[in-house]
């Protein structure tokens, strides 16, 4: 059975905007999800790891969802992230999301519990089996202690509502193993920034990014040109971009993509504690790969985006 949805591109997973006394900022949430449609991306992640989803209420995720689906209008899809400690809290988190009308839900393993594989092959059966809308499953082990492999997803091939699989283990032999044991059953999404012209080449359809929110014309480029096979024009794309993608791969990687986003008057570098601001240290690293990578920034190939506005 091949996924009836079409989901591919460069979907950034889009931060949460809060105030100076952390306060979700609904208004300046919405100016950023404009600016990434505005910028030509295909599709927009709200609530995921980059949007700090286990750092809001059930009330302020459904107002970030709300502002998605508003913002997006229908011409690109919204899925909301769903981050969770107990299967039955899933459900009613997709429940929500339902009720609002978003286009999909990305689903994380239950959290804290570092479950037996079998058990997370439960927890997505359980909440995917609770929804009509289509469920992208995650698997980013480093964050969040569970490992998704190939084996775990193969059992749920007959879950008709999951229909996507996100990768961000950094293992992009795990496309072509997946593919191997159930074909193309499941849209293949790369999920960590800094393999994800790898990724494409091992059959993934679509990128979720967190560096795009700063870059989103580069992101999409970059994933346009690894679709089509111009590798020569990707890869001088990818050298340029590397050294910040690669802090998609760090602890800190929300602060430092705010940061980011910060500097190109895209939205705010606050974030809710737990976390922090970085050490001024820290922020320097950033501030100087962002002024290398502004100084060289590369003119983009034509792969079909609108001008930018």
């Amino acid at each position: 059975m091949k996924p009836a949805i079409s989901w591919e591109g460069v979907f950034p997973a889009v931060t949460t905007q809060f105030r100076e006394d952390y306060s979700l900022d609904i208004d300046a949430t919405a100016k950023v999800m404009e600016g990434l449609i505005r910028d030509g991306v295909s599709g927009l992640i709200v609530c995921g790891t980059v949007g700090e989803n286990c750092s809001l209420t059930t009330a302020e995720k459904i107002q970030v969802m709300e502002a998605g689906k508003s913002v997006a209008g229908g011409k690109v899809p919204v899925i909301c992230g769903i981050a969770e400690f107990t299967s039955e809290f899933a459900i009613q988190t997709a429940k929500e999301a339902a009720k609002v009308g978003v286009d999909g839900i990305m689903l994380m393993p239950a959290l804290v519990y570092s479950s037996k594989p079998h058990e997370t092959a439960a927890h997505f059966r359980t909440v995917s089996g609770a929804t009509d809308l289509p469920v992208m499953i995650y698997n980013n082990p480093p964050v969040y202690k569970n490992d998704v492999t190939p084996d775990v997803v193969a059992t749920l091939v007959d879950c008709e509502t999951i229909v996507c699989f996100k990768e961000s283990s950094g293992d992009t032999r795990r496309f072509i193993d997946l593919r191997n044991k159930v074909g193309d059953r499941f849209i293949m999404f790369a999920g960590l920034d800094d393999v994800v012209v790898e990724s494409i080449a091992m059959g993934a359809q679509g990128w979720v990014s967190g560096m795009s929110n700063a870059f989103p014309r580069e992101g999409e480029t970059l994933f346009r040109l690894a679709r089509a096979g111009r590798y020569a024009e990707a890869m001088k794309l990818y050298e340029w971009f590397m050294p910040l993608l690669h802090l998609d791969a760090r602890p800190d990687l929300v602060q430092c993509i705010k940061l980011c986003e910060h500097i190109m008057g895209r939205g705010t570098f606050r974030t809710r504690p737990p976390r922090l601001a970085l050490l001024d240290h820290e922020r320097a690293e950033v501030e100087a790969l962002m002024a290398a990578a502004l100084k060289t920034r590369p003119e983009l190939p034509d792969v079909g985006l609108k001008a930018a506005a």
